[in-house]
């Protein structure tokens, strides 16, 4: 288990991570912390567990702003998906029957040039 020591309203926290997630839980932390700085600029000294609830509701109502798009675009895909797979079934479709067109083609053309010669 690594630890890094991470820094959220001037504070230090040391913190517990698993090896190679150090920059990330750094980098975490310093979104946190920008939330909070944003927050404590906004309103003031209100106290720090007020300013944490603050920023985690903040950090949840993004979090489901982008849930939401996710699924919108999930929803999006899976119509461009179906779109797509309807499209490739024709396109077979119309190759088959130009297949067997040109099949049937040759086979007049064939039967033709044995009568010519």
């Amino acid at each position: 288990m690594s630890q890094v020591t991470v820094t959220i309203d001037q504070k230090s926290y040391r913190m517990a991570c698993d090896p190679g997630q150090e920059e990330h839980l750094v980098d975490l932390a310093g979104r946190l912390d920008r939330y909070v700085t944003h927050l404590k600029s906004s309103f003031g000294e209100i106290g720090d567990l007020r300013l944490t609830v603050m920023a985690g509701i903040m950090i949840m109502d993004e979090l489901t702003e982008l849930q939401k798009r996710v699924k919108g675009l999930e929803t999006e895909l899976e119509g461009v998906r179906k779109t797509r797979d309807e499209a490739l079934s024709k396109a077979d479709r119309i190759d088959d029957t130009l297949t067997e067109r040109l099949t049937a083609l040759a086979d007049k053309i064939e039967t033709i040039t044995t009568k010519i010669a």
